[in-house]
């Protein structure tokens, strides 16, 4: 039977969470761990593959001299981000904490030496950001897996393919549950443990049960992914918004460029205008983005990671109510464009309109209660637009007081502005003295 799941009330609706993707193979502009297998086949871009043992042998290259993990802090609240989730573990086993069941760690193995998860989690909380950890299950180091080597994998990677060493398998998962002990216990309360690498193996093989139990006796209030299948308190796509919103809490996962990690020749940055489209598509059906964020091998963060992060930073000081207490919107048939509402405890709301392109010089919504529309505005800058309401002629024939009609808005915008939000108000009630016999009064609010 399956676990009554964590308390998510607190992660719906934070909005924007930033994805920190950072290991050894930040410092050859490696993919992490899919480098060494040459990218998946069908998946991903295509990736040159490393031999197993350079890639396993690439933390001696690893000493950042320009990690600061209060300057990733702040960089991350600038943006506007309310939680953020640290790789503390890639499939390649290299662990970023001082863990006691491993030599292949940040402090055993790279001349760094520092326990970069402890620092990090302490950085995230000074700056009052909720705290996940991203750890795969996998290890291709291991030896109980068995390790990856170039004789006993292909490459590019198949999905299905992977080699067995059934002898090991409970001395892995043993292994596998301490190091999640570790994690859960050193570094104070963690918010989310986001779990990953469920494609190898059968759900039977994991037991992703006895797994999800693990946490909850670690760590009671944690809430855990999607990918421990079948037991996940929050659903996770990747990469592209599902075609319906799925049921629950859940985030969009998804990256900046092509690639999880700092990959130098990848240049294909998504614009400004992408990242907060992809924001506010996704936080308006009820969802959280999870933007990835590649760091350099040097600890710094590249500079086109850092000018988008200012650009949501701006653009979430100016619009942040329309990432905050929403529920859904419009239905596509009455406004083209994402929306959203918050609705107030005397019965008021406040319509959002998300302008993620251009809607031309009217925007029209439609089936609104057209009497009750008090004020129509530039989020961010509050500046008014005119508006026209007119009722349904069903609703003027029927003499319905509160009818509900099209609202059909003179959109003056500023070139200047990256997707600006309309705000729409609608009292909780037609006001007091409106007529009873309703028609089109386009003089009431003229254009």
């Amino acid at each position: 039977m399956t676990p009554p799941t964590a308390d998510t009330s607190w992660f719906r609706g934070l909005g924007l969470g930033i994805f920190l993707n950072w290991t050894h193979s930040s410092t050859q502009g490696w993919e992490m761990s899919w480098q060494m297998v040459g990218g998946v086949t069908g998946q991903y871009p295509p990736r040159e593959p490393v031999p197993c043992e350079e890639y396993f042998a690439n933390p001696s290259t690893f000493n950042p001299d320009q990690f600061d993990a209060d300057q990733w802090a702040r960089s991350l609240v600038a943006a506007g981000a309310r939680y953020a989730v640290l790789m503390t573990k890639h499939h390649d086993g290299f662990a970023l904490w001082d863990s006691e069941f491993s030599d292949y760690t940040v402090t055993k193995a790279s001349p760094f030496g520092r326990d970069i998860v402890a620092e990090v989690v302490s950085a995230l909380r000074r700056h009052g950001l909720r705290v996940g950890l991203y750890f795969s299950i996998v290890d291709w180091y291991s030896e109980l897996y068995p390790r990856y080597t170039d004789d006993n994998i292909r490459k590019p990677y198949e999905l299905g393919v992977y080699p067995r060493q059934p002898e090991t398998w409970d001395a892995f998962r043993t292994y596998l549950l301490n190091q999640l002990t570790e994690l859960l216990t050193k570094f104070g309360h963690i918010d989310i443990m986001w779990l990953d690498g469920e494609f190898e193996h059968s759900r039977d093989e994991w037991d992703f049960g006895q797994i999800r139990e693990h946490i909850r006796a670690v760590s009671p209030a944690t809430i855990v992914n999607d990918r421990c299948v079948g037991f996940g308190d929050f659903r996770t796509p990747e990469q592209q918004l599902p075609e319906s919103a799925p049921d629950g809490p859940w985030e969009q996962c998804m990256t900046m460029n092509d690639s999880w990690g700092w990959v130098a020749e990848d240049q294909a940055w998504k614009s400004p205008h992408q990242l907060i489209e992809s924001l506010v598509e996704t936080v308006s059906t009820g969802g959280n983005l999870l933007l990835s964020v590649g760091p350099m091998g040097n600890g710094a963060f590249p500079p086109e990671a850092e000018e988008r992060l200012a650009a949501l930073g701006r653009w979430i000081g100016a619009n942040g109510e329309a990432l905050q207490g929403l529920s859904s919107g419009l239905r596509p048939w009455q406004c083209r464009l994402p929306s959203a509402r918050r609705v107030e405890e005397d019965g008021s709301s406040r319509l959002f309109i998300y302008l993620t392109f251009e809607p031309g010089s009217i925007l029209r919504l439609r089936d609104l209660p057209v009497r009750r529309i008090e004020r129509v505005s530039i989020l961010g800058s509050g500046r008014d637009l005119p508006f026209v309401t007119s009722a349904n002629i069903v609703d003027i024939q029927r003499q319905v007081l509160d009818a509900l009609g099209d609202l059909v808005i003179d959109v003056e915008l500023d070139p200047e502005d990256c997707v600006p939000v309309i705000a729409v108000d609608i009292a909780a009630r037609v006001p007091e003295g409106t007529p009873g016999l309703l028609v089109p009064n386009p003089a009431l609010h003229e254009v």
